[in-house]
């Protein structure tokens, strides 16, 4: 038996061993008990299926049933209830047909001084906070606008990397080097790929569904953690199947309902 991969997780301990072309994976507790052991002839399967269960340990955790349940106590039509449409998409899809009627992908990769139209966008929506609407508007005014709008339609056309590595010179200046800043076009432009990253909201919804997010998010613009995020909200789109959220805006809404909301759904409307 040999072992090939440890982890710690939060007060766990996670070990994934080989043993005659089989892979086991095991979880212990602080005081070395063994607490679970998972099996698989893949070895990246068996460790991710390994941080689902121990991600179950966490607190917070009330899996993706105990997320649904309290979506559906605000929305009790999921995704289609009337006032879900008025309180969480309308206005995303808003800004979505804003952006693409201004600043169409084609047009942001090829055009320059659109930085305004930009700015539009970025304002039709409380996305980003007052602040970091201050630090974008001195970027999207300033010389650099068209290099950070350019690497942001580079970005949601695939080219996460260098496009990512683009955006953080042009915005680390201006202090607003944050992944609220940098996902938030790509996710109106095509946002059934991509996803806009409201760090706390979204690492609470991971513990509680027992994602690994929460343990791969740095504030730092590494592709990694975008990686991450793309993963969870992949699975929360499949775990949501039956609710038929129509893209990520409803994926997004949903990680906001179950973190962000504080007041209980009879309170929303006092």
């Amino acid at each position: 038996m040999k072992t090939i991969r440890t982890a710690n997780l939060d007060k766990l301990s996670l070990r994934l061993v080989e043993k005659d072309s089989a892979f086991i994976g095991l979880i212990f507790d602080a005081d070395g008990v063994r607490k679970a052991q998972i099996e698989g002839a893949d070895a990246d399967d068996v460790w991710r299926r390994l941080h689902d269960e121990a991600g179950k340990a966490n607190p917070k955790y009330f899996g993706f049933d105990g997320a649904r349940a309290r979506f559906l106590r605000f929305f009790p039509n999921g995704f289609y209830s009337a006032n879900y449409t008025e309180r969480e998409r309308d206005y995303k899809g808003d800004a979505k047909a804003k952006l693409d009627g201004t600043v169409p992908l084609e047009k942001a990769i090829e055009e320059s001084g659109l930085g305004e139209a930009v700015l539009s966008v970025l304002r039709a929506t409380n996305l980003l906070s007052s602040f970091e609407m201050i630090r974008i508007q001195d970027v999207l005014r300033g010389p650099d606008a068209d290099t950070f709008i350019r690497a942001g339609a580079r970005f949601t056309m695939g080219e996460t990397k260098p496009a990512l590595a683009a955006m953080e010179r042009v915005l680390r200046p201006h202090d607003s080097a944050k992944w609220t800043v940098v996902t938030y076009l790509p996710f109106l432009w095509r946002p059934e790929e991509h996803m806009f990253l409201k760090p706390e909201v979204t690492k609470d919804f991971a513990a509680r569904v027992g994602h690994r997010f929460h343990l791969d998010y740095e504030p730092r613009l590494d592709v990694t953690v975008y990686e991450s995020l793309l993963d969870l909200a992949a699975q929360t789109t499949t775990e949501l199947a039956d609710l038929k959220p129509r893209d990520r805006i409803d994926v997004q809404s949903f990680i906001w309902v179950i973190g962000g909301y504080k007041k209980e759904p009879e309170q929303l409307n006092h």
